[in-house]
């Protein structure tokens, strides 16, 4: 799998998320990670599960943002664990060998590695850019998405401020997946927001897997 991974907003209004979510399926995206920080354990349920009919319907994996029993309770396609989330280890053991288990790894390829051997699908590194969404305490150099090809069998995500002019140097250098936020939902467009970053794959010719 590659191409634009697709990352909710902390947006209560479920009409509104599922409206842009759907332009952003329709022009491609690879894949959906629901993240919303602020939401209680209703809706949670009730817009995982709207968003993960709607994946079902364009044929795209829908991942929970940390939260391994909602993932187990909607049937959902993986997860997605941070430093402060459930383990790797502890996620996959939960879900079974089937179900994706993405791992934040920041700027720490032995953290990666690690990530790796304990069962994650792929490998997510960053912030590389200034991010509206998350402050990270470090910038992540772009030289480790090419260090991380090189020792990983997993494909790599890049995060933090993407856009599909500064992504392109990631993937240049061997991104599989490219997650975004704001840059889809406060598009004027975000289909062509998704085309966009679509673009750069088609440009650097990767044949990357999940």
């Amino acid at each position: 799998m590659q191409g634009l991974y697709l990352v909710t907003p902390n947006w209560d209004d479920t009409a509104k998320l599922l409206a842009c979510t759907e332009r952003a399926l329709a022009a491609g995206a690879a894949l959906v990670q629901y993240r919303h920080k602020h939401a209680g354990a209703e809706l949670l349920r009730q817009q995982g599960a709207a968003l993960l009919a709607l994946c079902r319907r364009y044929r795209r994996p829908l991942v929970i943002n940390d939260h391994v029993a909602l993932c187990l309770t909607l049937d959902a396609d993986g997860v997605h664990v941070g430093g402060t989330d459930v383990s790797v280890a502890e996620a996959r053991a939960a879900l079974g060998p089937e179900k994706i288990v993405g791992a934040s790894c920041y700027g720490d390829l032995a953290l990666a590695r690690e990530a790796e051997r304990a069962g994650a699908s792929y490998a997510a590194f960053g912030g590389f850019y200034p991010s509206t969404v998350k402050q990270y305490s470090v910038s992540t150099e772009p030289d480790i998405v090419l260090h991380a090809r090189a020792t990983l069998a997993v494909p790599v995500v890049v995060i933090g401020g993407m856009t599909s002019a500064n992504a392109a140097p990631l993937v240049e250098r061997g991104a599989a997946l490219v997650a975004a936020i704001t840059s889809v939902y406060m598009a004027d467009d975000p289909g062509a927001a998704v085309r966009a970053f679509d673009a750069l794959f088609a440009r650097a010719g990767h044949r990357a897997t999940i």
